[in-house]
């Protein structure tokens, strides 16, 4: 007997995953099934089920073949021929076997969320999406929404990430510069001092003796470093970690609001999608929740959803969780009384996205200039402290020649 993750939605709309031991998946699959449950994936638990897991697809890559996909449906071409087609087409070696494997479900008689459930590598948003464009019957339509959502959102992500790249660029100067000032720079003037045994100043001193243990201790430091890092990268995938940084994030005086706000856009546009998608709202709010970075958000949406499950109103329950900003509840609450809660989250994301992007100019133009203020009382603070011995040598020099 093997040990299965499945994934299920019971028939009030609540999705949940649990561990059951089954010979096969198949098995698993129609046992659930037969009970009225609809079965999203099962999936292999363990470290083997791991071992053999895909690689993600880049976003630009996904976004063409999805583009193509639309184009061949609208065009009357069946699901499972379009699917095949693309897949012989397809370059990346990773990719074309997810999407043959995806083509072979599909002739055997899964539907298509359920085969890009099965890979294992692809956004939730879009599995659910597919599966809410079979249960309306317009799948064209919901793909282009999802299209249409994705391309904003990588627009931008593209923004923001050239709005890091300059500040990025002098960080790793910063420290590239300390690291040569200190490795390279200084053990020279160490061997200077120990030929003319002069006494140093207490800033010099330190200086070489960081210097001559950056030498000879260096490389360990590194490796540690590494270490601590590579540690602490999986720390934060677990969910005590996460919630632990994401809150630690959201508490920086300056990032954090710009994160709060930027990660209350993403979920606002994705729920906005999957509503227009025809989804109901309880496993909308679940997927958009799974969808987003914030662990803080993410478990604020799902601490909400039992409360909106029971009749309140979703402005009422997120506004229970005190996470949410309180404009971006406001606006969702119009939006329910007005019945058009789909364009107004819209607005939501539209709004914070904007904010953000302003929030992170402002930001970058006082963060640049501190780094630069920071590399040059560096290079400064060093050089004072390798040449102040020269200066006071000099200075004891001239004193004695002229008594």
């Amino acid at each position: 007997m093997t040990e299965f993750v499945i994934r299920l939605a019971d028939e009030r709309g609540r999705v949940q995953e649990q561990t059951h031991s089954a010979a096969t998946e198949e098995e698993l699959r129609a046992r659930f099934t037969q009970a009225g449950y609809y079965v999203y994936s099962v999936k292999a638990r363990g470290l083997l089920a791991g071992a053999g897991k895909t690689k993600k697809v880049k976003l630009e890559t996904f976004l063409v073949f999805n583009q193509q996909f639309l184009t061949l449906i609208r065009a009357g071409l069946p699901i499972l021929s379009a699917m095949e087609l693309l897949a012989r087409r397809q370059k990346l070696p990773n990719f074309r076997a997810q999407l043959e494997d995806v083509a072979t479900r599909v002739r055997n008689g899964e539907s298509i969320s359920e085969s890009f459930e099965a890979q294992g590598g692809f956004p939730i948003v879009y599995t659910t999406t597919l599966l809410a464009g079979e249960r309306s019957g317009n799948l064209e339509e919901v793909l282009q929404r999802y299209l249409d959502f994705q391309r904003v959102s990588l627009t931008f992500r593209k923004k923001l990430t050239a709005s890091l790249i300059y500040p990025a660029v002098l960080v790793v100067m910063v420290c590239l510069l300390f690291i040569f000032l200190i490795t390279f720079v200084v053990p020279r003037f160490a061997e200077l001092y120990e030929q003319l045994g002069t006494q140093l100043p207490a800033l010099t001193t330190f200086l070489l003796a960081l210097g001559k243990n950056a030498q000879h201790y260096g490389i360990y430091a590194a490796a540690a470093f590494a270490l601590l890092v590579f540690l602490l990268t999986r720390w934060m995938k677990t969910d005590a970690g996460a919630t632990l940084v994401d809150r630690a994030r959201i508490a920086l005086p300056l990032i954090g609001p710009v994160w709060l706000k930027y990660q209350v856009g993403l979920f606002s546009r994705t729920l906005s999608t999957l509503l227009k998608g025809g989804l109901p709202l309880v496993p909308s709010l679940e997927t958009a929740a799974r969808s987003i970075d914030s662990k803080q958000i993410s478990n604020a949406v799902f601490a909400s959803v039992e409360t909106v499950r029971e009749g309140k109103g979703l402005s009422a329950s997120l506004d229970e969780t005190k996470v949410f900003p309180e404009l971006a509840i406001e606006m969702i609450e119009v939006g329910e009384s007005t019945g058009a809660l789909p364009q107004m989250l819209n607005s939501v994301a539209e709004f914070f996205e904007e904010d953000v992007q302003t929030n992170l100019t402002a930001a970058m133009s006082l963060i640049e200039p501190a780094i630069l203020i920071v590399m040059g009382g560096v290079v400064v603070t060093i050089l004072i402290a390798l040449y102040l011995p020269i200066f006071n040598l000099s200075a004891s020099s001239g004193g004695g020649g002229g008594q």
